[in-house]
C-alpha cells in the first residue's frame, strides 16, 4: 500500500481569527500524541480533502512541517465539518510510534450473499459498524470484511467473534455483541412502530412537564 504523504505548515492564527484562513482556502489542523505538545499547524484544503479522501479512517499518513526533516506517523482522530455545507472546520491528527500499540476504530464491510434474501419477506439490520481494535500502526486494517453468506434462518445473527482478524490485532468489542441481524419486515415494521410510539410518548410528556413548570 502505497504511504500518504502530506505537507503542512506551522499556524501563527488561532482562536477565532482562523475563519480568516478559511476564506482563502486553508485548514487549520492540530497534531499531538506519544509525548507530543499539541502543535497549531495548517494545510492547504483541497490537498487536505484529497488526503482525507484517501487515508479514510485508519491508514497511516507521513506528515511534513514545512522545511523540518522530521517526518511524523500520524493518523486522523477527529474531523470537524460545517453542520450544512460540510465543508472542513479543522482536523486533529495524532502522532503514533511504530512499535506501540495504537486502538482504533475501524470500520466493517459486509460482503457475500445471505441465502435468506432470496425470499423478499426478511431484511437485515447492521447494528455496528466499526470495531474497536488495538494493534501496532503498521497493522491497522483498512476495515474489517463480515461475510454473510452464512445467513439462511430468520432470526440468525452474526457477532463480533465471527469477524476475522489478524492475529497480532486485539478487538476491544465484546464478543457476543450482535453486528448482523435477520429480521422479518412484518417484525421490523411493528418494532419501527413501537419506537416511533415511545419517542412520542416521551416528547409528550416532557412538553407536559415544561407546562406545569
Amino acid at each position: 500500500m502505497d504511504t500518504i504523504e502530506m505537507e503542512t505548515t506551522r499556524r501563527e492564527v488561532l482562536g477565532k481569527e482562523v475563519r480568516f484562513l478559511r476564506r482563502q482556502g486553508v485548514t487549520p489542523v492540530n497534531l499531538f500524541g506519544h509525548g507530543l505538545e499539541s502543535i497549531s499547524l495548517q494545510c492547504d484544503t483541497a490537498k487536505l480533502t484529497q488526503t482525507l479522501s484517501k487515508a479514510g479512517q485508519t491508514r497511516l499518513i507521513n506528515l511534513k512541517i514545512g522545511s523540518e526533516k522530521k517526518r511524523h506517523s500520524v493518523v486522523i482522530r477527529g474531523v470537524q465539518r460545517e453542520p450544512l455545507r460540510g465543508g472542513l472546520l479543522h482536523v486533529d491528527f495524532l502522532e503514533v510510534s511504530m512499535t506501540e500499540r495504537v486502538k482504533m476504530d475501524v470500520p466493517l464491510v459486509i460482503t457475500g450473499e445471505a441465502p435468506i434474501f432470496k425470499s423478499k419477506d426478511y431484511m437485515m439490520t447492521q447494528e455496528l459498524n466499526t470495531l474497536a481494535v488495538e494493534c501496532l500502526p503498521a497493522d491497522i486494517p483498512e476495515n474489517l470484511e463480515l461475510d454473510i453468506s452464512s445467513l439462511a434462518e430468520p432470526e440468525q445473527v452474526l457477532r463480533v467473534k465471527d469477524i476475522k482478524v489478524g492475529e497480532d490485532v486485539t478487538v476491544h468489542d465484546d464478543a457476543e455483541t450482535v453486528v448482523i441481524r435477520i429480521m422479518h419486515l412484518q417484525a421490523a415494521k411493528i418494532e419501527e412502530a413501537e419506537v416511533e410510539g415511545e419517542v412520542t410518548e416521551a416528547a409528550e410528556a416532557g412538553e407536559g412537564g415544561s407546562a406545569d413548570e
